[in-house]
């Protein structure tokens, strides 16, 4: 007679058919799966989690390690309980979960996140202000460009920002010129990184330096401080290539480019001069002045806009989607053969 009655090991048995239950593998397999290894390595996750979001510094490792361990953790317990066997919706639900587990650790030791800058018709060079990366990040930077068409934004009353639209073109792989329209939420994508607009702008002054040591003239811009964030506060300290002495810069113009009154738009002033000085002695430039200098002669060429760009790279995000799309689905057809194995309402057995 069958009693349903298991015997001791029998669980054990069934998790790794043809193993020896006291093997060294098992127990090994029995450790990781330990759901107090699991306590352990949510606290050391969590205490991950803290100190990227306090530190300044990078804490790749500290969310990178407590996850992969977590998703070997999870594997062993796949590996280990049979329930996994019996049940295909909920083996693939851990499996998808496991492929999330590692995606994350993956995405976050080979990311990159950077802040750059573009005058109107300047070229990205592949080179950023800011940047942090994993160590694992690819490099591949170094070899995309693109160019900085312009842009023009829009504001309500009140100076309320609205859609960013720049114009930006790059060289496709056949050689051909591209262009499009990129905003804060539409980025460019090149080799899988990701450019956005961002709120930083300005104006940009350009100078062509003639430096008295007879090297070759060097036209180039200066950025000043982001506007309208910075309205009165057009100025800063730049020095010529070449150069040892700083020169103070300041853009000067009166009217009033975004109007808190009505609906207006960023653009060049109408009529502006650039004041410079070097030392005690200032200077106010036009567009094609020139002034000399005790290291050389500076040219000044005109006004031009500048934009802030993000640069973001993540392979994983894909991936991630596929993974978590298949884990929702499975763990839906597992509680569907849950909930409908049996009908909900009962034939009522009562009489009326």
């Amino acid at each position: 007679m069958k009693t349903g009655r298991r015997y001791a090991g029998q669980e054990q048995a069934d998790a790794l058919p043809g193993t020896p239950p006291q093997s060294r593998v098992w127990r090994v397999l029995g450790a990781l799966a330990s759901l107090k290894l699991s306590l352990v390595i949510l606290a050391a996750l969590g205490a991950g989690i803290l100190t990227a979001y306090l530190s300044a510094a990078p804490a790749t490792w500290a969310l990178a390690a407590p996850l992969a361990a977590f998703a070997l953790n999870l594997l062993a317990a796949v590996a280990t309980n049979p329930v996994f066997r019996r049940k295909t919706p909920l083996l693939i639900f851990h499996l998808a979960l496991i492929a999330v587990i590692l995606l994350l650790a993956a995405g976050r030791l080979t990311y990159l996140k950077g802040q750059l800058e573009l005058a109107e018709g300047e070229v990205f060079d592949g080179q950023l202000t800011q940047e942090e990366s994993g160590p694992w990040h690819p490099r591949r930077l170094d070899v995309l460009r693109f160019s900085n068409e312009g842009f023009t934004i829009s504001y309500a009353k009140g100076v309320r920002r609205g859609a960013t639209r720049n114009r930006v073109a790059w060289a496709a792989p056949d050689g051909s010129v591209q262009h499009a329209v990129i905003g804060d939420q539409d980025p460019l994508v090149l080799s899988g990184y990701r450019f956005y607009t961002t709120h930083n702008k300005g104006f940009a002054p350009t100078f062509t330096w003639y430096a008295s040591s007879g090297a070759a003239p060097v036209t180039g811009t200066v950025h000043l401080p982001a506007y309208p964030l910075h309205e009165h506060k057009q100025a800063l300290e730049w020095t010529p290539p070449g150069g040892k002495t700083p020169l103070w810069v300041m853009l000067q113009f009166d009217e009033v480019i975004l109007d808190p009154a009505k609906p207006s738009e960023f653009r060049l002033p109408s009529g502006h001069l650039i004041v410079v000085r070097a030392g005690e002695a200032r200077y106010e430039l036009k567009p094609g002045e020139r002034v000399s200098l005790a290291e050389g002669v500076l040219e000044y060429n005109g006004l031009r806009v500048w934009m802030g760009y993000t640069v973001f790279y993540d392979f994983t995000l894909p991936w991630l989607l596929a993974a978590c799309l298949l884990a929702v689905m499975s763990l839906a057809w597992h509680f569907r053969g849950k909930f409908f194995a049996r009908p909900w309402d009962k034939p009522s057995t009562g009489t009326s």
